[in-house]
């Protein structure tokens, strides 16, 4: 509709003294020029640009004998103004254009510019006339004279003696003599008898009137606060002829305007509301449309505070009035009452510290052209007081600022109804909601583009344009798509009257004064008339509009003084020898197009149809335009310029269901008018002959369809705004396709929704095929996207720049006083309003229709939810009993959706509790739901209902229900749900004790709050040092406590039965991980929990840490971590990597990192092991880690480097090709020597075969890190057995070395070395049969098997359980490596502190390794890549 744009301007007209300062602004019918009056002056002002012409002034003698000057008034033909004075006076003043061919401004143009040659109206257009005025005539009326109305060629005065007189513009009364008002009847409507009650008193007289002449009569003003309509009965205007109506509940107006298009009066009252009145056509009475009020809700501190409605001014294009009052500020509404600004609020009345502003105090306010300016003469409030007198006083007196509007393209060109995109006029440039894309039509249109909602936008002219403006090009972010107009065309057209865009978004035509021109979005180009003498021979009357690549305009051809129906085509160049012109009898109104049809409203009231094709003949393309059909509606419409729009729609009463023919389900079915407000639809007649499909060619029979006769028009609703339908058909979404949309201002919306039978039922004879439904929205609707279900609109918002400015300032510029404002885009939902509607009405089948037409729309659920909320907000809130509730309609009908359950606790948890016992007598008990959710998989929707569960029931049941739940995450690996449900459990446990419960930040050592707690890896609370067993693992307790006071208030938890609760969960599922032999799992279930993995298995090392069977557990390991069997190579047994040239390597590698102090003598092939030990170290130090990650070059560029590396002999571990190619200390100087060993290697064909089978065997490297990662854990913990399966599958001879050393050097549990022994044997069984990959390996370690039933006989002492160093710090931090990235754990700091400072020594060299290793259980999404 119509929006603020930018800061007001300010004229400059500084008044030197009080005489000459400004009161009253009053543009003349053209709204070229402004009079504008002072006490003793008279100014006339041109519009653009905005200058001062002439003034006249008043010599003091007569000034004081006229008085000040009040009012002023135009003569129709501009020639004339006639000023009323305080003492009742009239002034007539001739305007003349002086010296000849003189201008008082021109433009000034560079020598040789085209501007300047042979453009028709040059001057007038370009030029600031220079005008003369001079007073030609003097009328004394001897009483104040009240109102000023010029009506035709008389003027009509209202004077405070209570007459009327009707003078002639050329100051005679042509001896007519005055009306006394006393002597006019008055009654409630025409109806009643002749004789109506007299006004009565002697003293009653019209305070303000203003002539309608759609109405043809006067609605007026008393002095007394009752307003009244005068018309005359018959044409003479007498006081015999003249009668009045009033309503009887009015008795304090102030002020009237009066629309002429939509035929209503708006009386200003002294309350601050504007009543908005029309006559009833029957009875002549004066019935109520509308009000015009602020509600306490929007202006909580002004809405009754406003004072009398002091003046009410309706746009040029009647389709906005404005409305200011006493005590100041503006408000603009559209015409059926939706508010549009209001200055009382935001940032109009506020600045940017809080403090209020004084409101704008206007005295006088007139349109300019097309509404694009309002002309305001304002006074600000008392408080700017300064002594500076030259600019300060500038402020303080009255002063002329100029509003800019912008205004939405319905105003005036209504058939761009039937587009999806929002345009905005304003006055030198356009706004668009579609400048994303630039695709041509395609009819399937379908939904599927609702998924791709607005965050994802499309590149500029994406596909060359294939597909229709995607939902998110309509909506897309909240920037517009702003469009320079031709300065070249402005120029000498200014205003732009019309704009159109067509289908696609992709091109745009404007038509101003004369001519039009047209713009592209691909080519970003401009295509005005080549000939300018054909360009200002034409005024576009009717509106223009695209059919496809064409333009269709109606127009007047001034040299031949003629109507015509032009078309041109947007492809050749603009010009009159390209255009198809069909010549029209009479004036065109308005202008429509649908499908291939035109339809156009004409002055005679008469509505023609016309059908468009394409034509080709050879190069040029054409379009040939033919007449269908003409219809006479002078029967119906009283006056032609009451018609608002017109529009051909496929919207009939019938389905298409009913209809004889479906096909004609979607031909143009009916011609939709509104009428002043009212929507009028006439449908064919299809109650006579028919024409059989078989009986005509296809062309005969569309031509004999499209010229049916219509039926006499059937009223569909009254106070409409627009109107938007669609040609397009989707038979998955008919319900909102075939509907007709309405906008019906301050009263909302409404839809006329066709109802279908399910599954092609005969529909039941007594039910209505269609149904209208009012729904109420938040913005005012530009667009309406059919099958999104979604309206596209704009609002005004403000910015405030008052800051940048001192308070102080000798002049408070207008950036301080107003904000800047800007036009934002926006859209809403409104599908849930509609199936609200149709529940209410007991139509659930029809609702459910189409709510599942809808299911597919991205924010579907949205909408189920805001149906829930609002109707729940409703009524549990609501005082008195409701005697038939909708909210079980509603539930029932959400719970037909897979969404119900969501939807439920969503709208629960954004309801107040208060709410909620309503809410669930409804949907059913939240302990159910909650099953239901388990039952579906729904762990986070279940979640939800925990949380509604602990506020509705004792705590024993929301902890029986949290169980359940926490036992399913951990099933299905949901791992950020189970470290919620942990913390739940916990809150629910300090809850229940005698204390009053902790804050959350207690339970948490990390004062960062969230999750960091577990980043300590201690979530086994309730440990104490008797579970851990001594020697090494002795460190753990003191290592995992964190340090400072929440350390103490942790150890004060630890016996917290809430702890020991949640740790016999997480053992349990660790436990049947580990009987499940699921060691993947187990490995993600440590690491996202944070769970002492190691300290629960030393304890339960004898028990449920056995290996039972080792074949068993080693074919689920190469199934879970995607690791082939290994296989024997076909071509050579032999291979050079089994004699020694590896060994050199190895050895070399041993010397280079010799200065390691957890090298010890026993590990002979230990290099791996160093090798992760000190990835497992890295983690103490973060700092340093993230300094290296960034400086060193990424694994992924390295392993494809080094790739050749990791095909090792089996009794030579070197570890992994990135163990290698991460440690820093060799990737200088040692990493060459490897180098030339490899170079040094002739490899033979079968060698290379060798390789490839090496790598063969290999799995993801993923899943290698992971490996090597649990085999650390289970070697800290003594789960040797697992250490053993595990070097089996890694080919790790080293680990049964490993396993040896330990044997000799501590107490081992006798029975773990048997059941080892047992198993490798088992193994070895089952690779002679099953599995012969794992021979060459198995015969490799077959001496250490030896020597390990040797030591099963011998008993060693467990004080020499010490040579593993490696297991003191890597135990804290490794479980949780990957975690120590964001946070710097607190036991990690205090442990490089305890770790000895060797440990720094190698600290850097596998910061690098790191960065793989850090996740290996990260979040269950694995990367199966063979590196």
């Amino acid at each position: 509709m119509y929006f603020l744009s930018g800061w007001p301007k300010r004229l400059l007209c500084a008044p030197r003294s009080p005489a000459e300062a400004p009161l009253h602004v009053q543009s003349d019918p053209r709204r070229a020029f402004f009079a504008v009056l002072a006490p003793a002056r008279l100014s006339i002002w041109y519009s653009r640009p905005s200058v001062l012409i002439v003034t006249y002034k008043e010599p003091a003698k007569s000034s004081a004998q006229f008085g000040s000057y009040t009012q002023a008034e135009w003569r129709p033909n501009s020639t004339m103004i006639a000023v009323s004075t305080a003492n009742g006076y009239i002034l007539f003043f001739h305007i003349t254009s002086s010296r000849g061919d003189k201008y008082l401004y021109e433009p000034v143009y560079p020598k040789g510019s085209p501007q300047m040659k042979g453009i028709p109206h040059f001057k007038e257009e370009h030029c600031a006339p220079a005008l003369n005025l001079e007073m030609k005539k003097i009328l004394d009326l001897q009483a104040p004279i009240m109102s000023l109305q010029s009506v035709l060629e008389d003027l009509l005065v209202a004077t405070s003696d209570g007459l009327l007189h009707l003078i002639h513009w050329e100051g005679m009364t042509n001896g007519r003599k005055a009306i006394n008002l006393s002597t006019v009847p008055f009654s409630v409507d025409l109806q009643s008898s002749r004789v109506g009650s007299f006004l009565g008193f002697a003293d009653v007289h019209i305070k303000d009137m203003e002539y309608c002449a759609t109405l043809d009569g006067f609605a007026v003003v008393f002095n007394d606060g009752k307003v009244g309509f005068i018309t005359p009965v018959s044409s003479r205007f007498t006081a015999e002829q003249l009668h009045g109506v009033w309503p009887q509940d009015v008795v304090d107006g102030t002020c009237v305007a009066v629309n002429n298009k939509y035929r209503l009066m708006a009386f200003g009252c002294a309350s601050g509301s504007v009543q908005v009145y029309t006559i009833d056509n029957t009875t002549g009475a004066m019935l109520l449309s509308h009000k015009l009020e602020l509600t306490a809700k929007q202006y909580p501190d002004i809405w009754n505070k406003t004072g009398a409605v002091k003046l009410i001014r309706w746009s040029p294009d009647n389709s906005a009035v404005i409305v200011t009052w006493e005590y100041g500020g503006l408000s603009l509404w559209s015409v059926f009452g939706a508010q549009l600004i209001c200055t009382l609020g935001g940032d109009f009345a506020y600045r940017s510290d809080g403090t209020k502003k004084d409101p704008l105090k206007i005295n006088s306010m007139s349109w300019g052209a097309e509404g694009y300016h309002l002309w305001v003469i304002s006074e600000f409030g008392s408080q700017h007081t300064q002594t500076d007198t030259d600019l300060g006083s500038a402020v303080k007196e009255p002063s002329i600022l100029l509003f800019q509007f912008i205004k939405s393209v319905l105003t005036v060109n209504p058939c761009m109804s039937n587009q999806e995109q929002v345009l905005l006029q304003g006055e030198d440039r356009l706004y668009l909601n579609c400048g994303e894309a630039s695709q041509t039509q395609n009819l399937k249109y379908s939904s599927a583009r609702a998924e791709h909602m607005p965050r994802h936008e499309k590149s500029p002219f994406a596909d060359g344009g294939l597909e229709s403006p995607g939902l998110s090009t309509l909506l897309g972010h909240r920037h517009w798509h702003v469009v320079q107009i031709s300065s070249t065309y402005l120029e000498s057209n200014w205003p732009i009257r019309f704009s159109a865009i067509d289908k696609l978004g992709q091109n745009i035509a404007v038509a101003g004064k004369f001519g039009f021109a047209h713009y592209s979005l691909l080519t970003k180009k401009w295509k005005l008339f080549g000939n300018i003498t054909q360009e200002q021979n034409m005024i576009v009357t009717g509106g223009l509009a695209w059919w496809n690549d064409f333009m269709v305009l109606a127009c007047y051809n001034l040299s031949d003084r003629q109507e015509e129906l032009r078309i041109y085509l947007r492809t050749s160049n603009l010009d009159n020898a390209f255009a198809h012109v069909t010549k029209a009898p009479i004036e065109t109104l308005l202008l429509s197009v649908f499908r291939d049809m035109v339809v156009v409203f004409r002055a005679d009231c008469s509505i023609c149809l016309y059908s468009i094709e394409r034509k080709s003949d050879g190069s040029s393309t054409t379009a040939s335009v033919q007449v269908l059909q003409e219809v006479s509606m002078s029967r119906y419409i009283p006056h032609p310029f009451l018609v608002v729009s017109v529009t051909l729609t496929s919207v009939s009463t019938e389905n298409g269901i009913t209809l004889k023919m479906p096909q004609q389900a979607r031909d143009a079915e009916s011609i939709m008018l509104n009428l002043a407000g009212q929507l009028i639809m006439m449908q064919r007649d299809r109650s006579g002959p028919q024409i059989r499909e078989k009986d005509s060619n296809p062309s005969q029979r569309k031509l004999v369809s499209n010229a049916l006769p219509f039926c006499p028009p059937v009223v569909l609703a009254q106070s409409v705004e627009n109107v938007w339908t669609t040609c397009r058909a989707n038979k998955q979404k008919r319900h909102l396709l075939e509907a007709l949309w309405l906008s019906c201002g301050g009263a909302g919306m409404k839809v006329w929704l066709p109802l279908f039978p399910r599954d092609h039922r005969k529909p039941h004879s007594f039910l209505s095929q269609r149904i209208m439904l009012p729904f109420h929205i938040n913005i005012y609707p530009l667009a309406v996207l059919f099958e999104d279900a979604l309206v596209l609109g704009a609002v005004n918002d403000t910015l405030l720049y008052d800051s940048l400015y001192t308070r102080n300032s000798a002049r408070e510029q207008l950036e301080v006083l107003f904000p800047f404002c800007v036009v934002e885009r926006t859209s809403q939902i409104y599908l849930h309003h509609i199936l609200r509607q149709l529940l209410v009405r007991n139509l659930g089948e029809q609702a459910l229709l189409l709510a599942q037409s809808c299911a597919a729309l991205a924010y579907f659920p949205h909408v189920l939810e805001l149906m829930l909320h609002e109707v729940l907000e409703e009524e549990a809130s609501s005082r008195e009993p409701i005697p038939d509730p909708l909210l079980p309609t509603v539930a029932k009908f959400i719970s037909e959706f897979p969404l119900f359950l969501q939807t439920v606790v969503h709208c629960a948890r954004k309801t107040e509790y208060a709410l909620w016992n309503y809410l669930f007598a409804a949907v059913g008990n939240p302990k159910d739901l909650f099953e239901e959710c388990l039952m579906a998989q729904d762990l986070d929707t279940a979640a939800s209902y925990l949380i509604i569960l602990q506020n509705m029931e004792v705590p024993a049941v929301s902890r029986q229900h949290a169980t359940l739940l926490f036992n399913t995450a951990l099933e299905q690996g949901k791992w950020d749900l189970c470290r919620h449900m942990i913390r739940f459990l916990k809150a629910i446990g300090s809850g229940e004790s005698e204390t009053p419960p902790s804050t959350p930040t207690s339970q948490e050592p990390s004062s960062s709050g969230g999750f960091e707690f577990f980043r300590n890896r201690s979530i086994s609370l309730s440990q104490s040092a008797e579970n851990v067993p001594p020697g090494k693992f002795g460190l753990q307790k003191t290592l995992s406590m964190p340090t400072g006071p929440s350390g103490k208030r942790w150890s004060k938890d630890s016996d917290c039965a809430e702890n020991m609760y949640i740790d016999m969960m997480l053992w349990r599922h660790a436990r049947r991980l580990l009987e499940d032999v699921r060691l993947k799992d187990l490995g993600c279930f440590a690491a996202q929990l944070g769970f002492e993995l190691i300290s629960w298995l030393c304890k339960e090392r004898t028990r449920a840490a056995r290996v039972d069977n080792f074949v068993v557990a080693l074919k689920r390991l190469h199934k879970d971590f995607l690791w082939p069997l290994p296989i024997i190579p076909a071509s050579s047994i032999s291979s050079p990597f089994k004699n020694g040239k590896c060994r050199a390597v190895g050895e070399q590698l041993l010397k280079s990192q010799s200065a390691d102090p957890f090298l010890t003598p026993e590990m002979d092939a230990g290099i791996s092991t160093i090798q992760r030990s000190q990835s497992w170290l890295s983690s103490i130090g973060p700092t340093h880690r993230d300094a290296d990650i960034a400086s060193s070059p990424g694994p992924q560029m390295q392993d494809a480097f080094l790739s050749p590396l990791s095909n090792r002999g089996d009794e030579c571990s070197i570890g992994s090709a990135t163990d290698l190619t991460e440690s820093s200390s060799m990737v200088d100087g040692d990493w060459t020597m490897v180098d030339e060993n490899f170079s040094t290697l002739s490899l033979t064909q079968s060698e290379l075969e060798h390789i490839s089978m090496e790598l063969a065997s290999k799995g993801p490297h993923k899943s290698q890190v992971q490996l090597r990662y649990l085999l650390h854990i289970f070697m800290e913990a003594g789960c040797l057995d697992w250490c053993v399966v595990i070097g089996l599958i890694l080919k790790e001879s080293s680990v049964v070395s490993q396993i040896l050393g330990i044997a000799q050097s501590s107490e081992i549990d006798g029975e773990m070395l048997q059941n080892i022994k047992a198993g490798l044997h088992a193994v070895d069984r089952w690779a002679s049969t099953d599995c012969p990959g794992y021979k060459p390996f198995l015969n490799i370690i077959k001496p250490q098997l030896q020597k390990l039933s040797e030591i099963t006989e011998e008993l060693v002492q467990p004080d020499t359980f010490q040579p593993i160093t490696v297991g003191k710090s890597p135990e804290q931090t490794s479980p949780r490596a990957e975690e120590s990235r964001g946070s710097s754990s607190h036991g990690s700091i205090t442990q490089s502190e305890t770790g000895s400072n060797n440990s720094m020594v190698s600290r850097k060299e596998e910061d690098t390794t790191q960065a793989d290793e850090e996740e290996p259980f990260q979040d269950g999404a694995y990367d199966c890549s063979v590196s």
